[in-house]
């Protein structure tokens, strides 16, 4: 699914990555986004064949940009959508998605964190380990540290598949 988002977008964009930067905006834009993150800023980066260093800060400066704005302002924010009536149902789901995890962050919480966000599988990455530290009440300046090992575990392992593995069979 990954791999068919970030096609879909670097077709889009296709004529912007000749652009000065173009190719570094791309990779650092599907770096931001949600579900695509680290994973699909890096793929990316590999089908435009940027310079793998310099994809590799710009995915996972990228990737953390808005991690700490989540950690911070996600719980005032779902106690505000839940008071409404077109946002409920979607909080209460995304929060009831975070409790799913809840067993698994309560022993080793840090640990557990890292592993979660660090290895590269859907529904996991940056994004939703900070709804997940958030819905818990983990310590925020925990939590960063944690997503900050857990998106460079996982850009060691996309860097490797990126321009490695799968660049070469769905780029050659």
């Amino acid at each position: 699914m990954v791999e068919s988002l970030v096609n879909s977008i670097i077709t889009m964009f296709g004529n912007f990555s000749a652009a000065p930067f173009g190719k570094e905006i791309i990779t650092f834009v599907i770096s931001l986004l949600p579900i695509l993150e680290l994973r699909g800023g890096l793929l990316a980066a590999g089908a435009l064949n940027l310079n793998p260093l310099t994809a590799y800060v710009i995915a996972i400066i990228g990737n953390l940009l808005p991690i700490p704005f989540i950690l911070m302002f996600l719980t005032p924010i779902f106690d505000w959508m839940k008071k409404t009536k077109l946002f409920k149902g979607l909080v209460e789901k995304l929060e009831k998605k975070a409790d799913k995890h809840k067993e698994k962050f309560e022993k080793g919480e840090f640990w557990a964190l890292v592993l979660f966000v660090g290895i590269p599988l859907p529904g996991t990455g940056a994004w939703t380990g900070s709804l997940v530290a958030s819905v818990l009440g983990m310590d925020k300046k925990k939590a960063m540290l944690a997503i900050l090992v857990g998106v460079l575990l996982a850009s060691v392992i996309m860097m490797f598949l990126s321009y490695g593995v799968l660049n070469q069979i769905m780029y050659h």
